[in-house]
């Protein structure tokens, strides 16, 4: 019996400058999107991704679309060889790539709302105000609860729930810096700061969400032809105005990642999860989250080969 597959698509973190190029080398298809990537944002996309610098693809509103164009890129190989997914999820940024394979977005669409997230979501709060912190080896509604008792008027929340042992905070700096030295001493394994420009998925973002609104009224968006779980639900969406609606609220929202794999696996009966796109973040989390599923990375071209042996 075939695996019901699930392409799952990564976020702001998974970038590296050279990622794509070997696809864009290889396969007509990934060239052909680079191109349209590029002619879309009004500047060489390809030449970011593949020669840097590592300093300007850091910049978050460089970054966001980036990922999205190499994320698609394979998708695009993929399934101009027959590959295809029942179902599709992103984490954060990985959404908006969800939706352009799903054929919620098109592709020149979402590249322009990404490059304008990034620039909200940095525009948002002042560098140096905010932060965000990993928490390995304490339960998600521990950290939860220490959060909300560090924050002291302050905003100090989760912002992402990688995995059973890894949650992520986000918020103001001193309440983060306060939520670490309460996760060591009741016990985490690690909490460390994250090396990010800006508090996402916080009410520190509500900022960007406002400016974001009426530009993700503008865009067109489809129902997506297979369902699309998404972060701020972890749920599927099945029409337009629903995807368009969870992509506003995961702005300043937690991402929902551990519920949203388990999802699914229970609710779409998910056995496969294909990570498109560079890295392999998701994979990792997906073995953490769901161990009797099996999880492929495809950053590399040479991956495909796995594919077509399952």
């Amino acid at each position: 019996m075939s695996p019901v597959t699930a392409y799952v698509f990564p976020g702001q973190g998974s970038q590296k400058v050279g990622m794509g190029r070997a696809w864009a080398e290889a396969f007509p298809e990934a060239r052909a999107t680079f191109a349209e990537a590029s002619a879309a944002l009004g500047f060489d996309l390809a030449r970011l991704c593949w020669e840097g610098p590592e300093e300007e693809l850091q910049l978050t509103a460089n970054t966001q679309p980036a990922i999205l164009a190499v994320s698609v890129a394979i998708h695009r190989v993929l399934a101009a060889r027959g590959f295809a997914a029942q179902a599709m999820a992103g984490h954060s940024l990985g959404e908006y790539s969800a939706h352009v394979a799903a054929g919620t977005l098109d592709l020149g669409d979402a590249l322009r709302l990404v490059r304008r997230r990034g620039q909200l979501m940095q525009e948002a709060v002042p560098v140096g105000e905010g932060a965000m912190a990993a928490v390995l080896g304490l339960e998600a509604e521990s950290v939860a609860a220490l959060a909300a008792e560090a924050a002291g008027g302050q905003i100090c929340a989760v912002a992402n729930y990688n995995s059973p042992e890894q949650t992520v905070i986000a918020g103001h700096r001193a309440a983060v810096e306060r939520a670490m030295a309460l996760a060591r001493e009741r016990g985490a394994r690690r909490a460390l700061p994250l090396p990010v420009s800006a508090p996402f998925h916080c009410e520190l973002m509500a900022p960007a969400r406002a400016g974001l609104a009426p530009e993700l009224a503008a865009a067109r968006f489809r129902a997506p032809a297979v369902p699309v779980v998404v972060n701020i639900d972890a749920a599927a969406v099945r029409d337009g105005a629903a995807a368009r609606s969870a992509l506003e609220r995961q702005i300043d929202g937690p991402v929902r990642w551990v519920e949203s794999v388990r999802h699914l696996a229970s609710a779409l009966a998910v056995t496969r999860f294909v990570e498109v796109g560079p890295g392999s973040v998701l994979t990792g989390l997906v073995r953490r989250i769901v161990p009797a599923a099996e999880a492929i990375a495809l950053a590399e071209p040479e991956a495909m080969a796995r594919l077509e042996t399952t």
